[in-house]
């Protein structure tokens, strides 16, 4: 199982990059009991028959995963998912992109924590790639956007522990106003 939220965040969303997405748009809505989740991107989708099997824990896409040949990363999603009363939805279409909604009941006694949930989100701004990935948490009726170009522009790039830095507090912050 993920240790927390902001890990099946983390772990979908790199999923997108590594499909190659020109855009990756992360959603964290926490409203009226239910935390729902939602990844969605314009990276290279899949056929209907690896659809068919994205949740099988001993199938893996050929050729994603060079020494193994299963994949638990949308097994243990949806694990999570039932285990807190709540739902994965995944539609994708070749060529076109690949939505994940996840949704968990906030109150259930097997909720794995939030987690780092601005340390998760920086870590996959800071991806290497021409891709821009926008993330928004909404929280008690209030929220936050931010798009990873618009932010390593105005922090002067990833590449630099000022950069990094300047970007972590500015994630932190957000999450704090929340």
């Amino acid at each position: 199982m993920h240790a927390s939220l902001s890990d099946i965040v983390a772990d979908i969303a790199a999923n997108s990059i590594e499909a190659h997405a020109g855009l990756v748009r992360v959603s964290v809505i926490e409203e009226n009991g239910t935390i729902t989740l939602r990844v969605e991107d314009n990276g290279k989708g899949m056929p209907p028959e690896i659809v068919a099997r994205a949740f099988d824990p001993f199938y893996t896409e050929p050729g994603k995963h060079d020494k193994r040949k299963v994949g638990m990363g949308l097994p243990f999603v949806k694990q999570t998912c039932d285990a807190c009363g709540g739902s994965v939805k995944l539609e994708s279409r070749q060529g076109v992109g690949t939505t994940i909604v996840c949704t968990f009941q906030a109150d259930n006694i097997d909720l794995p924590p939030m987690g780092n949930l601005p340390q998760a989100i920086l870590s996959l701004f800071n991806f290497d790639g021409d891709f821009d990935l926008v993330f928004c948490h909404r929280k008690n009726g209030n929220e936050y956007e931010i798009s990873r170009l618009e932010l390593k522009d105005a922090v002067g790039g990833f590449d630099s522990v000022e950069g990094l830095s300047l970007a972590r507090e500015f994630l932190e912050g957000q999450e704090e106003s929340l």
